[in-house]
């Protein structure tokens, strides 16, 4: 996985502890989980703009996910604190593309890596839209 080889203009970590349930029979966290883990992380990191994505759905804008990718470097154990941070790279015009990288308190090393792709669409047409200026000033303010 290549992340872009220059300054993230948007970095914001989410702090999360995992959790038994999210665990697999070796007490390592479910592969399946990050995707949720980084869902969280960037619907913090939105929110830390004052936008929420139940406003931006409210105006009719729909923010789906058109593209994921994960690296699987360390497994993260049962009760672990994970660090997810959250960058994103260029202002989004259709497309926000987010990346993240997943470390603990008990490693130097980074666990994952990943990236989501989403579209902004128009909820009434079902069809790709500009992202909303309100989104586009907050977050480049």
């Amino acid at each position: 996985m290549k992340f872009p080889d220059k300054e993230p203009i948007i970095e914001y970590t989410h702090e999360l502890r995992s959790r038994y349930g999210e665990t697999d029979r070796m007490g390592y966290v479910y592969y399946g989980r990050y995707l949720e883990y980084f869902e969280v992380a960037r619907t913090e990191m939105i929110r830390s703009y004052g936008l929420s994505y139940r406003e931006m759905e409210e105006s009719g804008v729909m923010l789906p996910v058109i593209h994921t990718e994960i690296e699987y470097k360390m497994p993260i154990l049962y009760d672990e604190k994970m660090q997810i941070k959250v960058m994103v790279f260029d202002v989004p015009s259709v497309r926000l593309q987010t990346f993240y990288e997943v470390t603990t308190e008990d490693s130097d090393s980074i666990h994952i890596l990943g990236e989501v792709s989403l579209c902004f669409m128009d909820a009434e047409s079902r069809r790709p839209c500009r992202a909303p200026e309100n989104f586009i000033n907050k977050i480049t303010q």
